[in-house]
């Protein structure tokens, strides 16, 4: 790629930028808290989206041409192949998710959550009318089979019927989950009756170099498992919606119970956007990881020279780092701290988890080395 594709400084984003990343805050915050990414745009996605407006195909979507390309990317990608007739076509992640939750689970039942996680899982959770169970991961950051039985035990005491809704990558740590970690998750909720819906957003942003993404539904015992992924976060294409939910082999009746009514809200903009990133867009994707990756890496020089205090797990996957301010004295909330005396917006670590996420914040970066540099420069300047 000849221009950086996260290379727009602050005065750019913010004469160009009127999503609620660059809006929700006064003109002298930096904001790197919700998960959207400065990027510059990959091209043959506008190619596609301009020539559709242009030519006047903006009406509703066609869904199985969509959940053909995402079976090809996810076969091309990760070695899984799933049947587009296993697919449902959704308007976003989060609504397959939580709406195959309803298909799942029974009004007022369980739904298991490993906290510190996707703050939407919580809200999603109690939209939908289920009670939430925690799991939380371990010391380490990651699953922990110990904590996720005596969750599956609890959900399915009475032999109610229960969920677990998984964050494959995670959200906010960044881990990538291995292959051994997904079949014991497998095996417990097979072994209790539990039924998994795997929100697989944060796959196609796995940094190179490090533990491959595995697909939920390809490890064994997954077969009545439950996938939900969009392009969406891959290409910092969440104004453009879409998503698909797929089915192990053993879900297709589950996925058959969907309401047709809720693979109506897919944007027709959308599907045509995804298409041609996964069709045409592999190449900006490859290069905006590498950006990724880099600045991964200058945010952890730049935690050890201006912030030591500050303890994290250098995420495996995602442009999300969650980082352990507990150890600086700024209370359970520290992104209002560094809000409030450095100008600097975070993510709200409690969001993430009540109890896991005290002490602690989110930080984007999915933005210029420039910018990232600043951040931190002004977190550090409100010790």
């Amino acid at each position: 790629m000849s221009e950086e594709i996260l290379g727009a400084d602050e005065a750019e984003l913010r004469a160009t930028r009127t999503s609620v990343k660059w809006r929700a805050y006064g003109p002298d915050v930096l904001p790197l808290w919700v998960a959207e990414m400065d990027a510059r745009p990959c091209p043959p996605v506008v190619e596609a989206v301009t020539a559709a407006v242009a030519r006047g195909d903006t009406g509703y979507g066609w869904g199985p041409g969509y959940a053909a390309e995402v079976t090809r990317y996810v076969a091309d990608s990760w070695g899984y192949a799933v049947d587009p007739a296993d697919t449902a076509v959704v308007a976003d992640v989060m609504t397959g998710a939580s709406q195959m939750l309803r298909v799942l689970t029974d009004e007022g039942g369980p739904v298991v959550v490993s906290p510190p996680v996707y703050d939407a899982f919580f809200g999603f959770v109690e939209a939908v009318g289920r009670r939430r169970v925690e799991a939380p991961l371990g010391a380490d950051g990651r699953l922990d089979p110990a904590s996720l039985e005596r969750a599956f035990a609890d959900a399915t005491a009475g032999g109610v019927r229960a969920a677990y809704l998984l964050c494959n990558p995670q959200n906010p740590t960044g881990a990538v989950h291995s292959a051994d970690e997904l079949a014991a998750v497998a095996q417990l909720a097979e072994r209790y009756g539990v039924r998994v819906v795997s929100d697989e957003i944060h796959a196609p942003l796995v940094h190179p170099g490090g533990r491959a993404f595995t697909p939920y539904l390809s490890v064994p015992g997954a077969e009545r498992g439950i996938a939900v992924f969009s392009p969406s976060k891959g290409w910092n294409l969440a104004g453009l919606k879409s998503g698909a939910v797929l089915a192990g082999p053993g879900a297709r009746a589950d996925l058959a119970r969907l309401p047709e009514m809720y693979t109506h809200g897919s944007s027709h903009l959308g599907e045509i956007a995804h298409v041609a990133a996964m069709r045409e867009g592999r190449e900006w994707q490859a290069a905006l990881l590498g950006e990724l990756t880099a600045n991964r890496d200058l945010l952890g020089r730049l935690l050890a020279e201006h912030l030591p205090g500050v303890r994290w797990s250098v995420p495996e996957a995602t442009y999300l780092a969650w980082l352990d301010c507990r150890d600086l004295g700024l209370g359970d909330d520290p992104a209002a701290v560094f809000r409030e005396k450095g100008r600097v917006a975070l993510g709200i670590g409690t969001r993430y988890g009540a109890q896991d996420g005290r002490g602690f914040v989110r930080l984007n970066f999915a933005t210029s080395p420039a910018i990232l540099q600043e951040a931190v420069r002004r977190m550090a300047s409100v010790l």
